[in-house]
């Protein structure tokens, strides 16, 4: 199979019936082998019961329906597992995405053998206030904190090696980030196109502030899991025996300090009276916790097991 398109989606059951015969469309021009996947994140509205009728209509139509909304990091995971195509196409349900971008992704993942390329939203039709600027503000961020120069991290619209989707965990709001998740699982070549965006037709955006400020958190988890993820120890006991050995220093210039001035006459203080000591004594402790934390953080990436992701209510055609 050529390509699988995979479709996260919540609340969009107006859109769905065009989207499906566009992408039809285009695979019938250019004759790719294809499948559609469509997995609904706990919607609300009818868009399951539509996501069924299109899958009566085209045996190449799937569907997952998860019982209530995980997220669409959730969603994008559920929908890799599933996949099965040579190449894995994503893209939003709003509309916003254009399946005419699809030809060209492929063609940039077989001939130009990319692992991975994102879209581009060069020029946006969503409200600079609110999106547009706390966009630029957060590609900027992730473009120095990961070292992947993508222009847009969050464009729906990215096409992947199977191989890639396959070797790489998409969990918690981690689906800004599966380009630098795919760098740090060994996939190098990572490519961009501008891709042309539309503006919403049906519903409105699920785009909020909050969205916004959580981008960034997990900016910082990826920006740590990516550096120590695998090696805790080597940041929290670095720190831990640096702050340990800061206090025991100081503990011990504390207790010479006094020991000459007794020796040499001089009249001194108890130690516990000296502000100095009590610092020491934080600085010991906290170091003690850090080297701890390190220690345990080791011991649990040995032991961990796989978390419950997601139920799936519904599933048609898999």
């Amino acid at each position: 199979m050529n390509i699988s398109v995979v479709i996260p989606l919540l609340n969009e059951q107006e859109s769905l019936p065009e989207l499906h015969s566009w992408i039809v469309k285009i695979m019938n021009e250019h004759q790719y082998s294809y499948e559609i996947l469509f997995i609904d994140d706990g919607s609300t509205d009818d868009s399951w019961h539509t996501i069924e009728q299109l899958s009566n209509e085209n045996p190449l139509v799937k569907g997952i329906r998860f019982l209530r909304n995980y997220g669409k990091s959730q969603a994008l995971h559920a929908g890799f597992a599933k996949a099965s195509g040579e190449v894995i196409i994503t893209m939003d349900a709003d509309l916003q995405d254009s399946p005419e971008e699809i030809p060209e992704l492929y063609n940039m993942i077989v001939n130009q053998k990319f692992d991975l390329v994102s879209g581009w939203k060069k020029k946006r039709y969503d409200s600079v206030v609110s999106k547009n600027l706390p966009s630029k503000l957060f590609n900027w961020a992730a473009r120095k904190t990961s070292g992947v120069q993508l222009n847009d991290f969050n464009c729906g619209l990215k096409a992947y090696k199977n191989i890639v989707i396959k070797n790489i965990e998409v969990s918690g709001e981690m689906h800004r980030y599966i380009p630098v998740l795919a760098k740090n699982a060994g996939f190098g070549k990572i490519g961009e196109k501008a891709v042309k965006h539309q503006a919403r037709k049906y519903g409105e955006s699920k785009f909020g502030m909050s969205r916004f400020v959580n981008g960034f958190l997990d900016l910082i988890t990826i920006w740590f899991l990516s550096r120590y993820g695998k090696r805790p120890m080597h940041l929290f006991g670095a720190f831990g025996v640096l702050m340990f050995l800061l206090g025991f220093v100081s503990t011990g210039f504390i207790i010479i300090v006094k020991l000459i001035k007794l020796y040499s006459g001089f009249e001194t203080i108890l130690v516990t009276n000296n502000p100095l000591f009590y610092i020491a004594l934080t600085a010991m402790i906290i170091g003690t916790q850090l080297f701890l934390a390190g220690f345990l953080g080791e011991i649990i990436l040995r032991t961990k097991n796989n978390e419950e992701r997601y139920k799936i209510a519904t599933e048609v055609n898999l």
